[in-house]
């Protein structure tokens, strides 16, 4: 049967197109499903904003465990996509049975260690007194959905890899539609408050996992999973692979409960809990900006990979410009909407205008300079699908030391507030060296291959 999509031979125009929307749909409903969680929860009668301060908290560490799907899932496609694209069928079918056992153990070994360091690990992150019991009670469901959120999340990207995109989408969508259905009935129906919304999300991962394991165990993918072939080489590349995105996941976790952390130092006791939900309002809109983005820089590999592993002259240079040109257009979409619908984005968390007021301020300030931003991730995914980790994790690792230094210098001397513009300050100076390491050394990668671009 024919894949969906011929990543070796169709156009490459339409066929980046019919990668890339998919999956950033699909990533954007699945941001808008976490939104829908957190509007649900800020919403909660007398207790809102003090619980959207406390899922707040949550988000992070929750987003941080689900990069581990990152680390198999982005690791091996790439690299199951450059052996199909090389013929070797055989070679792909042992790198998805390798990667399906790496998720199952890794999601039993990150509920072992998380469930006893729950307390402590929030309270670092930046939990109060006052928000702990609604962090608490949230997380605490959250981690006995582990293994359906890691295994939804990294067995989609075998689905993408073969050409299947729609099909992953439909995963995605699957799950967001389950949650945002049993939210209210969790949440205010069952009165079960944060405890209903962690609930509804697990039963919806549950749905994601069952719809992405049928599909890769059914007839359908030219590749499917097996229980064969276990190689700790094979496991040892998908991980060196893999490293960078899930570097790049959990550092930007790391940066927001670094965030939350200062500003519950520089805002005190009187504005600490305030700016932390204001805090929360942003980083959802932010996730709005950068999962799509990721959605196409990500799923795009796949075409880069495959074409790369065939040797095919031009087809992953022409991609890449493609993609480029997808993830400009759309920061530049997610900026016009900062700017003008910031203040409506805002109120669907909070009813305290004081609140919504400084929410919509820092998610101005965070969207000052998004266009580079979608720069930066097509250079650093469209390296990790050539396997060339040399350069994408320094680039990666540049922006982010970039954002700590901004994060603790500039609260330090101008106040609380301040800290929002570490984010823009990143997003200037960190695409600024990838793209002159980029223009210094694409041609020779390429060229070593067999793909050197005309004209590049």
């Amino acid at each position: 049967m024919r894949r969906k999509n011929d990543l070796g031979r169709d156009p490459i125009g339409p066929l980046v197109l019919k990668i890339a929307l998919p999956s950033m749909l699909a990533q954007f409903v699945s941001v808008l499903y976490s939104i829908v969680d957190r509007m649900y929860i800020g919403h909660i009668p007398q207790v809102g904003d003090l619980a959207l301060a406390g899922v707040g908290v949550c988000g992070p560490v929750v987003t941080m465990i689900g990069s581990a799907a990152s680390l198999i899932g982005v690791g091996g496609a790439p690299l199951m996509s450059m052996r199909m694209g090389e013929g070797e069928e055989e070679q792909a079918r042992r790198i998805l049975a390798n990667c399906f056992l790496m998720l199952c153990v890794l999601s039993a070994a990150l509920m072992a260690l998380l469930a006893p360091i729950r307390e402590p690990m929030l309270m670092l992150f930046g939990a109060s007194e006052a928000t702990f019991p609604f962090a608490g009670a949230y997380f605490s469901v959250y981690l006995c959905g582990t293994p359906f959120a890691l295994l939804a999340t990294g067995m989609c990207q075998f689905i993408i890899c073969q050409g299947f995109a729609a099909q992953a989408m439909l995963s995605v969508v699957l799950g967001a539609v389950t949650n945002i259905l049993l939210d209210p009935v969790f949440i205010y129906g069952l009165e079960m408050g944060v405890t209903g919304a962690a609930v509804a999300t697990v039963i919806s991962q549950i749905g994601s996992c069952a719809f992405v394991l049928a599909f890769l165990f059914g007839r359908r993918p030219p590749v499917r999973i097996t229980f064969s072939g276990y190689d700790f080489r094979v496991m040892r590349r998908v991980l060196l692979i893999g490293f960078t995105p899930f570097v790049i996941i959990a550092v930007d976790n790391v940066m927001i409960i670094a965030m939350n952390a200062v500003l519950k130092r520089y805002g005190g006791a009187a504005q600490g809990d305030m700016l932390l939900t204001c805090a929360t309002i942003a980083q959802s809109f932010m996730l709005v900006v950068t999962m799509p983005l990721g959605g196409i820089s990500g799923s795009t590999q796949t075409i880069l990979s495959f074409n790369y592993g065939a040797r095919r002259p031009d087809r992953v240079w022409e991609a890449q410009k493609r993609v480029f040109a997808l993830c400009v257009a759309y920061t530049g979409v997610m900026t016009l909407i900062a700017w003008t619908c910031g203040g409506l984005f805002a109120r669907l968390f909070t009813n305290d205008g004081g609140i919504a007021g400084q929410a919509v301020r820092a998610i101005r300030v965070c969207s000052l300079a998004l266009l580079p931003l979608g720069i930066q991730y097509e250079i650093v995914d469209g390296f990790t699908a050539l396997g060339q980790v040399r350069y994408s994790l320094p680039l990666s690792f540049w922006r982010k030391l970039v954002y700590f230094a901004a994060l603790f210098a500039l609260p330090a001397a101008f106040g609380a507030r301040a800290a929002f513009f570490a984010e823009p300050v990143s997003d200037v100076l960190g695409p600024a060296v990838s793209i002159a390491v980029y223009i210094l050394v694409i041609r020779r990668i390429l060229e070593r291959r067999g793909c050197g671009p005309e004209g590049a």
